[in-house]
């Protein structure tokens, strides 16, 4: 598959999915990062403007769907002087499949001052070496495991996108947070067992966009109980940290993640 083959391909009115848009769960499942992706993508387009950062983006996956074309609708729910709210509905032929609802800031001064409280700068280099490699599903785009799979703390990856998301669009930094944010539930949540737990929605919060083409992911927080799950991690990139995001899950037949 030539590296220039999107994701989606915009066809009369809506993005038709290619074979590698599939999920790990199931070959014929649409993978649920790209419903992330593609609100991020809608939004920007229809409500970005300078001045105007994107500090969250919720998404929630409320419906499997299979490999259909989607369509993706827009509305502005809230304008004022200094935050802009918006909503996105994905679709296909069955029915809406995700929600994501984006919350724009203005920004502003820097106040004066040190904050109390202030997340580190990870001590992860860029990668140096080739990315995994697997057998079976091969994820979509270049992954680093900076940590073993499942070993007691902290779990870090190093992420890449490989694949334009619509046609020959490049990746912006605020879509690219959006599909990096979805690793967020698989690193949180995977157990000595494997990934038990499929996330239900995950919340992106920014205090900036990423630089660069790389995004470091590293979990920072899991909790469980009766088959329902939360986990938090910090998102890097070469110049630090930029963002978190909180995901829940629910408790899914175990899949082994590949390495």
């Amino acid at each position: 598959m030539p590296p220039t083959t999107a994701f989606f391909t915009r066809k009369q009115g809506e993005l038709v999915p290619a074979p590698h848009a599939r999920s790990p769960w199931s070959p014929d499942m649409l993978h649920g990062r790209l419903l992330g992706g593609l609100a991020a993508r809608a939004l920007e387009e229809r409500y970005a403007e300078p001045g105007m950062h994107f500090a969250r983006l919720t998404v929630d996956l409320f419906r499997n769907s299979p490999l259909l074309p989607v369509t993706v609708e827009t509305a502005l729910v809230r304008d004022g002087r200094r935050i802009r709210v918006a909503d996105a509905v994905l679709s296909t032929d069955q029915g809406p499949i995700g929600r994501v609802t984006a919350v724009l800031l203005r920004q502003g001064e820097q106040p004066e001052g040190e904050q109390s409280i202030v997340t580190p700068a990870w001590d992860e280099r860029p990668p140096e070496h080739e990315p995994v490699t697997a057998d079976g599903w091969q994820p979509p785009f270049d992954l680093w495991r900076v940590t073993e799979w499942g070993e007691p703390g902290p779990g870090r990856v190093w992420m890449r996108e490989t694949y334009p998301l619509v046609d020959d669009e490049p990746v912006t930094p605020v879509v690219r947070a959006a599909l990096a944010a979805d690793f967020a539930s698989p690193l949180a949540n995977v157990g000595t067992s494997g990934l038990g737990f499929i996330n239900a929605d995950y919340t992106l919060t920014l205090a900036r966009l990423p630089e660069g083409e790389l995004i470091g992911v590293e979990a920072t927080g899991h909790l469980s109980a009766s088959g329902v799950a939360t986990g938090q991690v910090t998102m890097h990139d070469t110049a630090g940290p930029f963002g978190f995001c909180l995901v829940t899950a629910v408790a899914n037949p175990v899949t082994r993640i590949s390495r």
